[in-house]
């Protein structure tokens, strides 16, 4: 059973980019994104030299027979990488854990923990195992993309003059690497992969008739005509709640998509602010401030992703529960 679960995550990972992909290629997204780029896009002129800045699409790189996005390759290299030293660090458990076993100890349960206080103990048995992943993937994807060489190794554009014998490049305008995050496509497809499960975990814990019910649903005890107005009320905020459900997915997908594409755009203005010379100084401090954002954006993605959740299946759990208290009090 472990080893199953341990294939499906690594499937999810890999089907991830994909699904992105082609969800943003049957929407309008890809205009909207091309727009973003034209917008966020400076123009700094030194002499006939032009800064475009971190394009917002993906460039797309042949891979034989396929054609994939720098973002994707970065994506499988964060997930192989990630799985690769779970299975290190848990290859022999030991009783009294240390090293690896012990970060991932301290961090699974640190998760465990702090979910089973948001959402409760029965819903975070179910659900854990999505809302750990997203957690970890989003938070080593953000970090991957601060690594040296991502985003400022690749094709770009030469400049005038050369440093230490090397031609100088003014921009790099196709890197081989990009920020897995800092592409629309991929935190597209986390959001629609967790709004695909939010409708299966809803209709477990409420079924089709209570997940009606708890969106259009009138609770009250009001009577007469009283009680009519306020079923046609409830159904307005009901198609209301509908409209708020189905934006989920896309404020989740923006909100990483810009926060993470804003701080590659921002480490690249100040390393070029700081010139030939002091290029590598001045993006220092904002290194230090993107691994917070980083941090803090897995950690909001993965909350909201559980609020919504809890919103949804905690009245069904907190039923269950009661029932099953029922029959123990019975026996």
């Amino acid at each position: 059973m472990r080893l199953l679960k341990f294939i499906l995550l690594a499937g999810l990972l890999v089907v991830l980019p994909f699904l992105g992909q082609a969800a943003t290629e049957q929407t309008d997204a890809a205009a909207v994104v091309h727009a973003a780029g034209e917008a966020v896009a400076t123009t700094a002129e030194h002499g006939h030299e032009e800064h475009h800045g971190l394009p917002a699409y993906a460039p797309q790189i042949k891979l034989g027979p396929f054609t994939v996005t720098n973002s994707m390759i970065m994506t499988w290299i964060v997930a192989i990488l990630v799985i690769v030293f779970a299975q290190f660090a848990t290859r022999k458990i030991q009783a009294v854990p240390s090293g690896a076993q012990n970060f991932w100890e301290f961090l699974v349960e640190g998760l465990y923990g702090f979910l089973e206080g948001i959402i409760g103990s029965h819903l975070v048995k179910k659900t854990f195992w999505f809302f750990a992943t997203i957690f970890i993937f989003i938070l080593f994807t953000n970090w991957a993309g601060l690594f040296p060489g991502v985003g400022s190794i690749g094709w770009g554009e030469h400049a005038h003059g050369s440093f230490m014998g090397l031609d100088s490049f003014s921009h790099v305008s196709r890197p081989l690497f990009r920020g897995a995050n800092a592409d629309l496509n991929m935190t597209s497809a986390m959001a629609i992969v967790f709004f695909l499960m939010w409708i299966v975990w809803s209709l477990q814990s409420n079924g089709v008739g209570g997940f009606l019910k708890h969106i259009f649903g009138y609770s009250g005890d009001a009577t007469g005509f009283m009680r009519i107005g306020l079923i046609a009320v409830f159904l307005a905020v009901g198609v209301l709640e509908v409209i708020s459900i189905a934006f989920r997915p896309v404020s989740l997908s923006f909100r990483l998509y810009g926060n993470i594409f804003a701080g590659e755009n921002l480490l690249e203005s100040m390393a070029l602010m700081g010139g030939k010379w002091f290029g590598w100084l001045v993006p220092l401090p904002f290194y230090f401030m993107e691994l917070i954002v980083g941090l803090v954006q897995a950690l909001v993605f993965m909350l909201l992703t559980a609020i919504f959740t809890s919103l949804m299946c905690s009245h069904g759990d907190d039923h269950a529960h009661g029932h099953e208290g029922e029959d123990k009090a019975h026996h």
